[in-house]
């Protein structure tokens, strides 16, 4: 897929419409506590589609109401500089018909839809036309500034702007006064080893490691879990319980967490722990406006030994899961503004667990369920787009859940191992009857 870029430019704020004096946006505790990273995503959208032209000029629309990804990051003062330095756009052509390329695949390929480089920049997009006239947009922002929530929120700003529509929600962007501490501060739960913990215990040494620089190559695979499959897993995870039956994340997840473990052939001893994100727009009392713009997302930790998740039946494993998770709510949340704003980060010498510096997780496990985040909601004028996905993210370890674009309610779950376990893992699943992967298609099915 040889990709032709055409132009690149930093669109700024259209102060034409709305000036605003507001200069600086201080970073909460969940910001600084979150990956200092850019995430990137990959939108394919059917022709007719809108031109570059049409696509700018909203761009600079929304970016009136979300100035933030038009700024920069100040570390200094731990705030986002609402300098209107501008978000990359970047214009390109690809010499072949997507059909030709669709379902794109999880490989180091698809970077190519995305703009080089990044620096300083928050946003950088790059719009490529395809010979039939489709688009793939590829979009990346820096998690520091939002979470996947907020993130939505924008795309859908970019989209009724580019629309002439009114922009809803509206973006809350006043990060200071919702997470107050209490008075008196009360921390009820450890936060050290959980969230933050000391640099000097920082990541065991082959836990930095390049997915190229030794040797070990990580491959991602997409792993596809129809309705019918979703349903089996919930009977068989749910089966007995009093009064709840599990979710389909948890359900999927426990069942990826225990052929992952399996496939990497973990001594069955060693702990192996799974981090999963918990967003706490819903879960905080109050509850935290639909549009605020900032990180609201802390983790769940559930553990256990290899061996046990070996013999454990998905619904152990499942409710392992259900409880952890159970366990981050609102007074949580809570401890963890009060702990963050209690000087014991900065006294301590304390650093964020969450490291994109960190390239294998094994024997660990970390999943981000997108799930339920609105990503198909970006309208840019010409409807919705037909295929989402993550991009290529290589770091061993890190499972992103998204709804499949097939969109009938199934879902696509990216998975990157070392490609010396990938065939375990692809044995695994089908010794167990539950997913046959096929090695050349890199999608599963059943």
């Amino acid at each position: 897929m040889e990709i032709t870029v055409q132009s690149s430019k930093s669109v700024k704020p259209d102060h034409l419409v709305s000036p605003s004096t507001v200069n600086v946006i201080p970073l909460t505790v969940f910001d600084r506590a979150n990956l200092d990273t850019h995430v990137s995503v990959i939108y394919a959208f059917r022709s007719p589609a809108p031109s570059n032209a049409v696509l700018e000029a909203g761009l600079a629309k929304a970016l009136v109401e979300y100035r933030e990804w038009a700024g920069r990051l100040d570390d200094k003062r731990c705030a986002i500089l609402l300098n209107d330095a501008g978000a990359r756009f970047v214009e390109a052509t690809a010499g072949v018909a997507l059909h030709r390329v669709m379902p794109l695949q999880p490989t180091a390929e698809v970077l190519s839809l995305h703009p080089r480089g990044g620096g300083d920049e928050l946003m950088l997009i790059q719009a490529t036309r395809f010979t039939c006239g489709s688009l793939v947009v590829g979009l990346t922002t820096h998690h520091t500034v939002t979470d996947g929530g907020g993130w939505c929120n924008f795309i859908r700003a970019w989209g009724q702007a580019t629309r002439g529509a009114a922009i809803d929600p509206v973006p809350v962007h006043d990060r200071s006064s919702l997470f107050v501490p209490r008075s008196p501060r009360k921390i009820e739960y450890e936060h050290r080893g959980a969230e933050f913990h000391h640099h000097a215990r920082n990541r065991k040494e082959h836990r930095h490691r390049s997915s190229h620089g030794d040797g070990e190559v990580v491959a991602v695979e997409r792993v596809h879990f129809s309705q019918e499959l979703i349903a089996v897993l919930k009977s068989q995870a749910s089966a007995g319980a009093a009064s709840y039956s599990y979710s389909t994340v948890q359900c999927v997840v426990a069942l990826l967490w225990q052929r992952i473990t399996e496939a990497r052939g973990l001594d069955g001893r060693e702990t192996t722990s799974l981090c999963i994100a918990v967003d706490g727009r819903a879960r905080m009392r109050p509850r935290v406006p639909d549009g605020y713009t900032g990180n609201v997302v802390l983790w769940a930790r559930p553990s256990a030994t290899a061996r046990e998740l070996a013999e454990k039946p998905l619904q152990q494993v499942a409710e392992l899961i259900h409880q952890a998770v159970g366990c981050i709510d609102d007074a949580y949340f809570k401890s963890f503004i009060d702990f963050g704003s209690s000087g014991a980060v900065e006294e301590e010498g304390l650093v964020p667990t969450a490291d994109a510096a960190e390239m294998v997780l094994s024997p660990n496990v970390e999943v981000d369920s997108w799930v339920r985040i609105p990503f198909y909601d970006l309208d840019l004028g010409g409807g919705r787009p037909f295929f989402f996905m993550p991009s290529y993210l290589p770091v061993e370890g890190v499972v992103i859940l998204v709804p499949s674009f097939l969109g009938d309610g199934s879902i696509d779950a990216y998975v990157p191992l070392f490609t010396r376990h990938m065939d375990a893992f692809r044995d695994a699943c089908c010794r167990h009857q539950t997913l046959l992967l096929p090695a050349k298609s890199g999608a599963a099915k059943l």
